[in-house]
């Protein structure tokens, strides 16, 4: 009964995942698109991502918990975005080695809640696999910040914006498969449609 209720509450939420994985898709599109512009304001332009990102996770959480559904973890995910959104626009001036640093431990942190989300999703739609590759892609680019620090600013660029476009792609599809668990397709025996002809 409560799996049955958390499976509804959450692929009534399908929007906002679909959402946040546009969002993805569009900032990895801009990056690829004017990189050389995007190094100047990267810190501003991910900030927003950020936040946004952020706020759309906190948006789920809050109706998680209004549905009576665990919602820690969203939580938990959505304020560090938040945070790591505001540090980016409040401060656009710091130094890039910070920035790199903030994205590291965002990534990090966000990919580890992804997957703990991921293997709590399965039981609630066979065969997940969108959100686990979308943690570990987070997962995967925080220890690239670690490993490339002091890399320039076009090659940081181009990571953010393959990052971006691969989980905004991860939650598109995770989206839509929730999308079909909220609204089920009304099937009509074969049997009563022969008789219906």
């Amino acid at each position: 009964m409560l799996e049955a209720k958390e499976t509804v509450g959450l692929a009534s939420r399908w929007g906002w995942v679909v959402f946040r994985g546009v969002i993805g898709v569009l900032f990895g599109l801009v990056a690829f698109a004017r990189p050389g512009a995007m190094a100047f304001s990267m810190v501003l332009v991910f900030g927003c991502y950020a936040f946004i990102s952020g706020i759309a996770t906190v948006i789920a959480a809050a109706r998680s918990g209004r549905a009576g559904e665990s919602w820690g973890a969203l939580l938990l995910e959505g304020l560090i975005s938040i945070a790591v959104g505001a540090v980016a626009v409040l401060w656009p001036a710091s130094t890039a080695l910070a920035f790199v640093w903030a994205i590291g431990v965002w990534a990090i942190a966000s990919g580890i809640l992804e997957i703990v989300s991921a293997v709590r999703l399965r039981k609630l739609i066979a065969h997940e696999w969108a959100l686990g590759i979308g943690g570990v892609l987070s997962i995967a680019l925080g220890f690239l910040m670690f490993y490339r620090p002091l890399a320039g600013g076009l090659a940081v660029v181009w990571w953010l914006g393959a990052y971006a476009l691969l989980f905004g792609v991860m939650m598109i599809v995770l989206g839509f498969r929730l999308r079909r668990v909220a609204h089920p397709r009304v099937q009509i025996p074969s049997e009563g449609l022969r008789q219906r002809l």
